[in-house]
């Protein structure tokens, strides 16, 4: 497949980099305990539960010096660690992939014949240095790590139960009369039942003028029988080797470590890599990263880019058919709008020219996906910039009606990060629960940045921030295909292990009708 599984051409630089590596991590720890001093708002609630707690002040004055003096003692080896590293970062691929050999591989697809339906997930996990995490409220990141594994392995290894695969319906979340915590729930969202396609089976779906919504649903558990699975925030090394370990069973093909760090073609140092992580069931043919040139600030520490990819799917006599991911990270700071829409102009570019360099001719392209944490939602007025931006007229968002304007069952993604413990939402089945009523979505999902110029948002529409985003675009081709969103996910599982909710998609990808036929 032309992959090395080794980011290192030769033995001796992949063992030269384990070397810099043993000598800098003493000083990455340390310093990374020192950070973690700070306390989450949980580690806060268990101590003033404790009977008699001694003062976090005062364990501040007892460890923060000793691991000062200890990350002084190791600054000499650490500079020996860089200086060999740096260099090493030259002759370094952008990335790693693991392949391991499975039974459970998908059937191949052949046309003509039957649609196919694609899973998608995305995620931010916040898989960050201990002591960085805690900027975000969350801790014990080997812990949240083989949390994430282990659920994330669950649902792949589960087989798609058959209605499954071809239903059509949408799912009404809303159950009036309950109550959660001390906060009744919103009224119901209407719903019927409408008829299905030959085949399917009829569920209930929220109507929406009249019509019935695209699928949707909040769901306690990612969907079982994934295909592909685009995670952000990988950073930590130890983290990733944990998912590698416990997803490998389950995606033979895995793309991990990706980034290109030190100071060769950066305007500043990169000492963390773009924490993209790429699984999927389906053969890997083609795999390249550009790294974002325009980072600022804290974020330009991390090799933020896109990742690009083409799997093989099947075959339509004799072509292939082929699929291509796209997953990114954007510029994080709420008030570095340009920086963002720069780097969407960048990916579409990039994306375009990954796609023309690795197309054949006849080649089928069954999906076009591009996903990630982009850092900006579709309603917060100041985000109009990225929300105008032409990467909508060539990718669909499910969610979207419009800039500035969702759909009505779309939900925020990004949850009130000083609130991700509190019981109503600390567990996948309370959260979801919680985010069906109105009233728990205002309280435990970030809302929408308030505009200079618009500063009353009450009339917004808006179920929260929703900047983790699945789109897709459909390719004319040989064998003409027609995309159907069969369903949306807003996905609880992660609950207290990141400050992001999971989206997931499903698509059926299947040939169009022929008039006459």
């Amino acid at each position: 497949m032309g992959l090395r599984q080794s980011p290192y051409s030769s033995r001796f630089l992949g063992g030269a980099d384990a070397v810099a590596r043993e000598l800098l991590y003493p000083s990455y720890w340390l310093l990374s305990q020192l950070l973690a001093l700070q306390q989450t708002t949980a580690e806060k609630q268990e101590h003033r539960s404790q009977a008699c707690p001694p003062p976090h002040a005062l364990r501040v004055l007892a460890k923060g010096p000793l691991l000062l003096l200890l990350l002084v003692f190791y600054l000499p080896f650490c500079l020996l660690g860089l200086l060999l590293w740096l260099p090493l970062q030259a002759a370094r691929r952008p990335f790693a992939y693991q392949h391991t050999p499975s039974q459970a591989s998908p059937e191949e697809w052949v046309l003509p014949g039957k649609g196919k339906a694609f899973h998608f997930v995305s995620a931010n996990v916040c898989l960050l240095p201990d002591g960085l995490a805690k900027f975000s409220n969350l801790a014990q990141t080997q812990r949240r790590a083989a949390q994430i594994g282990q659920a994330l392995g669950r649902a792949a290894g589960q087989a798609t139960p058959s209605h499954e695969r071809s239903s059509r319906g949408g799912v009404c979340n809303g159950t009036g009369g309950q109550k959660y915590g001390a906060m009744e729930s919103s009224p119901p969202r209407a719903c019927r039942s409408y008829p299905a396609a030959d085949g399917d089976v009829a569920i209930e779906g929220p109507l929406w003028e009249g019509k019935a919504t695209p699928p949707w649903e909040i769901t306690a558990s990612f969907p079982p029988g994934m295909d592909f699975l685009c995670l952000q925030e990988v950073f930590d090394r130890d983290a990733t080797a944990r998912l590698l370990r416990l997803l490998g069973p389950y995606f033979e093909h895995i793309i991990h470590d990706v980034g290109t760090c030190g100071l060769l073609g950066h305007a500043t140092l990169k000492l963390l890599n773009s924490g993209l992580f790429l699984a999927s069931r389906y053969p890997v043919l083609a795999v390249q990263y550009h790294c974002y040139p325009n980072g600022r600030g804290e974020d330009a520490f991390a090799s933020k880019g896109l990742l690009c990819a083409q799997v093989q799917l099947g075959a339509s006599q004799g072509q292939r058919i082929v699929g291509y991911l796209n997953c990114t990270h954007l510029h994080a700071p709420e008030t570095d709008a340009q920086i963002r829409c720069d780097q969407l102009t960048l990916a579409l570019r990039w994306a375009q020219e990954f796609q023309d360099t690795h197309a054949q001719p006849g080649d089928v392209v069954a999906f076009d996906i591009l996903c990630g944490d982009l850092n900006f939602d579709n309603c917060s007025p100041d985000d109009h910039l990225e929300q105008a931006h032409d990467i909508f007229s060539l990718y669909k968002d499910p969610c979207r009606i419009g800039p500035g304007q969702d759909k009505p069952w779309a939900l925020g993604t990004l949850m009130n990060y000083l609130e991700i413990y509190d019981e109503a939402v600390a567990t996948p089945e309370t959260m979801k629960r919680t985010l069906e009523h109105a009233e728990g979505r205002q309280k435990y999902l970030a809302g929408p940045i308030q505009g200079k110029a618009c500063p009353d948002l009450s009339a917004s529409t808006s179920e929260g921030r929703r900047i983790d985003y699945i789109l897709y675009r459909e390719h004319q081709g040989p064998a003409q295909l027609k995309t159907v969103v069969e369903r949306v996910s807003f996905i609880t599982q992660l609950a207290t292990c990141s400050d992001h909710m999971p989206v997931g998609l499903r698509l059926l990808v299947a040939p169009e009708a022929q008039p006459g036929a």
